[in-house]
């Protein structure tokens, strides 16, 4: 059953020659702004590497860079199709390529619809990977001298200035851990012995946080230490002073920075898949319509076009079966090869 089919008069196939023409230096376009948001998405995820767990996110800038190289080889070629496609002497040199052409179309623009999936329900693995990263970074803020560590708590502080954030989940993260180095407490102090004793793992635990939780817009000074400790401070109730630090968790932050950014980005890249569909659809109904009239001494007559000449399941195990086939064969052994030619 053939799919799409259409009658296109001379005038029509000019007009959509030329047309389509244009509209492929679009998608060629179209493929390199995914590209570079692939490239822009990666830069992104990279630069806060040392707070993430696992590179399973990664999956969707490296799709978005393979579908955007493909994306701008496919419309380069369909422009030329395009190009040749009224001339009698030209377009039939296209004839074995076109096959392949459509194969590899499908299968890299199916590739971009996927990557806009991705970009939308990779969520819960961006959140486990932040929080399991951001955890270790907040235990790991102290070691300062540590090999490998040196910069994990400059990359708190400027994590947290910069999404206004504190903390994994909330401030209260910081009290669960030592994040004051030894070499910054002083042992004849009674408070700092006590501290350490009360605690199994021998830690220095305090209702304290770092200085990068301070909210600026507090109108007081910023209390950092002994926040749970009212009467520790002047008219003060660490309960109500919400203005005091940041109150968000930077995983809620950051999720929502890259949500944000990869749901944009999904947006951008649909409508990319949308104008490469037309692409291919045009070009597929330009081709069949013009072979149409090959062989024919007026070229100008009407013809029909189609997108499929059998149906959808038909079409796509012809596209299957030689590989398939081939596959097939490459399990094969010599042994078996042997038997089965014996056999014969």
């Amino acid at each position: 059953m053939v799919v799409g089919k259409m009658k296109l008069t001379f005038q029509k196939r000019v007009k959509l020659a030329q047309g389509l023409w244009m509209l492929s230096w679009f998608a060629t376009l179209g493929g390199a702004v995914t590209f570079a948001l692939g490239c822009f998405l990666k830069t992104e995820l990279r630069r806060r590497g040392e707070v993430m767990d696992n590179t399973d996110i990664h999956c969707v800038p490296n799709t978005l860079m393979i579908v955007g190289l493909a994306s701008m080889g496919i419309n380069y070629f369909a422009s030329r199709i395009c190009q040749d496609a009224l001339d009698p002497g030209r377009f039939p040199r296209w004839k074995t390529f076109l096959k392949p052409f459509y194969g590899c179309s499908v299968f890299f623009t199916t590739l971009m619809l996927i990557s806009v999936i991705l970009s939308y329900i990779m969520k819960g693995s961006l959140e486990t990977s932040l929080k399991i990263g951001l955890k270790n970074g907040i235990r790991f803020y102290k070691d300062t001298d540590t090999p490998g560590r040196c910069f994990q708590k400059q990359t708190i502080d400027r994590l947290q200035m910069e999404f206004q954030c504190c903390g994994n989940s909330n401030y209260r993260d910081w009290f669960e851990v030592q994040w004051i180095s030894n070499r910054y407490l002083d042992f004849s102090s009674k408070e700092v012995k006590d501290r350490i004793k009360s605690n199994v793992d021998g830690r220095y635990l305090i209702d304290s946080v770092p200085f990068s939780c301070c909210n600026p817009s507090s109108p007081r000074p910023c209390i950092q230490y002994r926040i749970t400790n009212n009467t520790a401070h002047y008219n003060y109730e660490h309960q109500t002073d919400e203005l005091n630090l940041f109150i968000h968790g930077c995983r809620e932050a950051l999720v929502n920075y890259y949500m944000g950014l990869m749901n944009a980005i999904g947006a951008v890249v649909l409508s990319v898949f949308l104008l490469q569909c037309s692409v291919l659809a045009s070009v597929r109904l330009l081709q069949t319509s013009m072979e149409a009239v090959a062989g024919q001494e007026n070229v100008e007559v009407d013809s029909e076009g189609y997108l499929l000449e059998k149906g959808v399941k038909e079409t796509f195990m012809e596209y299957v079966d030689p590989v398939l086939k081939l596959l097939w064969l490459n399990e094969v052994t010599p042994a078996e090869a042997k038997a089965e030619a014996g056999t014969s």
